[in-house]
């Protein structure tokens, strides 16, 4: 008898009436003599609510303490969704992160998982129970909640799908799988009926919000087979993550929107050896992650460094690297935040000649300037003024759809 793991976001067990939706899919499940665990976000807004009551004591809460109260509205789900399926005539259990347990790193708000114990949910699938897991959240060694950041209950079911040799892994959302773009700002959009690990990792990664990078990460690893799905239409499709080798050559898969940008230029790094090294090295000491990287020439006496990071890493960057410039060689740190990257994704991208020109003309032809640009083999990103970028993806997507 296999295992599938379903994961249910916010939206989806937003309120009792939606819970007993959730149940349907459930019961439907575990009647095909499938051992089932269930993976749950917090409902609706609880954890914005709870950090905006976070924030009407302390702006710089202790991040040992903010994990503990943000690991709250998991809990609350696990055993109302337990009791629903009770009330149904099922067999639930339910269990916080800690309980199991799932051990973390100790890195509060954004810590990675180690491993899963999984002895306590085999028990429960062996006697017939649904079991019922508290996504987002685990324990460290020393016995501290964690948390896993934003999207990170997606994270807790491919784990689990992995750590389980589960059959699957289904991620239940309020859209109907992945799509080419944003359908909320694109009209003509398509459903993707199959993407890749690395195209899926790499849309994630790039703002598109159907799927946590972390855990596309995992399922590729351990080749969990991931299916998104809409917990709102009966009998859902959805889209497929799968291997390379299940695919033939695709040529454009899909354009992503990220708003959480901003820009640091390092100006005036003298132009030695090592001065981007240790400019790395201590933004990497410090846990916060870099992507596109641009640097000048540096055919002079100093040279100039611009890199992006995630918009809620901005203000601890610009302070570690304005409490280091003399110690860098460095004049001053500059940075915008009214930026938004933009990226078209396809791993047909490297054997289709002519991708980037098709990207540069549609925005060359909607007047819109790039401020920065990174190319991998599946992937083209450019940095565009943050007011014009529902226009950049829309030109772009349309160039290609």
């Amino acid at each position: 008898m296999g295992i599938i793991v379903q994961k249910f976001g916010g939206s989806s067990v937003a309120d009792t009436e939606k819970l007993y939706n959730v149940c349907k899919h459930i019961i439907k499940e575990y009647n095909r003599s499938q051992s089932v665990v269930v993976v749950v976000s917090a409902q609706g807004k609880t954890t914005d609510k709870l950090i905006s009551e976070e924030k009407e004591i302390t702006e710089n809460p202790d991040l040992r303490e903010h994990d503990c109260l943000v690991s709250v509205g998991e809990q609350i789900t696990i055993s109302k969704l337990a009791m629903c399926l009770k009330e149904k005539g099922y067999n639930a259990v339910s269990y916080t992160g800690w309980q199991l347990p799932i051990i973390t790193d100790s890195v509060h708000c954004g810590a990675r998982i180690k491993y899963i114990e999984t002895e306590k949910i085999k028990k429960q699938l062996e006697a017939g129970n649904i079991v019922i897991v508290a996504g987002f959240q685990g324990i460290n060694e020393i016995g501290d909640i964690t948390t896993l950041g934003r999207g990170g209950s997606d994270t807790t079911a491919v784990a689990l799908a992995a750590s389980l040799k589960a059959d699957r892994c289904d991620i239940y959302t309020d859209v109907d799988g992945v799509y080419s773009s944003d359908p909320r700002i694109i009209e003509n959009v398509k459903k993707l009926d199959l993407v890749t690990y690395d195209e899926m990792l790499e849309l994630a990664s790039l703002g598109a919000k159907v799927l946590h990078n972390r855990c596309v990460e995992i399922g590729k690893n351990y080749e969990v087979p991931i299916n998104v799905k809409s917990t709102f239409i009966d009998e859902s499709e959805g889209t497929r993550v799968i291997n390379n080798k299940d695919l033939e050559s695709l040529y454009i898969t899909g354009v992503a929107k990220d708003d959480n940008i901003s820009r640091l230029t390092i100006i005036g790094l003298e132009n030695k050896i090592g001065r981007t090294y240790k400019v790395f090295k201590l933004l990497s000491e410090n846990k916060i992650n870099v992507d596109t990287i641009v640097q000048s020439a540096g055919e002079h006496a100093v040279k100039d460094i611009s890199f992006t990071v995630k918009t809620n890493e901005t203000k601890k960057a610009l302070k570690i690297i304005n409490e280091n410039l003399i110690e860098l060689g460095a004049k001053e740190v500059i940075c915008c935040d009214k930026l938004s990257k933009i990226s078209i994704v396809g791993v047909g991208i490297v054997n289709n000649p002519g991708v980037a020109a098709k990207v540069f003309e549609a925005l060359y032809e909607n007047n819109i300037n790039m401020h920065m640009i990174s190319t991998s083999e599946i992937k083209i990103s450019v940095l565009v003024n943050k007011k014009e970028a529902n226009l950049a993806l829309k030109a772009i997507h349309d160039k290609f759809y």
